[in-house]
């Protein structure tokens, strides 16, 4: 068992860190991508993206394999430390269901925040990974 600081953790991205590139433009490494989705969560747009808690939907994105220093390097360590890592159980495309981390917003964005940039670059990047379109909320 690896108890390195190298070890892995699965992660669950919902926004623009689902894109390779993005990650490999910070130094983090996307090992292992999976399409994945999670119930009773749906996708919020202010000025930074979150998930909210909403029993009837569910949000897409990708499951990668990361290192605590690369997850760190993302959230904390690039000023986005108003996120908190949270447990989720998401289910993969094959049907298996995976513990992951997930990073999100513990103060939801305000009704009238919106980012309209943003959401088209998400829209961009969903669409070249093959993932669901979320509605905007």
């Amino acid at each position: 068992m690896d108890n390195s600081s190298s070890r892995l953790q699965e992660v669950f991205f919902y926004g623009l860190y689902m894109d390779p590139e993005i990650l490999e433009s910070k130094g983090v490494v996307a090992r292992n991508p999976r399409k994945a989705s999670v119930k009773g969560y749906q996708l919020r747009i202010g000025k930074m993206a979150t998930l909210l808690r909403s029993e009837n939907s569910v949000a897409h994105g990708l499951v990668y394999s990361l290192t605590h220093e690369e997850i760190h390097t993302l959230y904390w360590g690039s000023g986005l430390d108003a996120y908190v890592a949270e447990a989720l159980l998401v289910e993969i495309e094959d049907g298996d269901r995976v513990a992951v981390l997930c990073c999100n917003l513990l103060e939801p964005p305000e009704e009238a925040e919106s980012n309209p940039e943003y959401f088209e670059k998400l829209v961009n990047c969903m669409q070249g990974l093959g993932l669901s379109i979320p509605e905007l909320v």
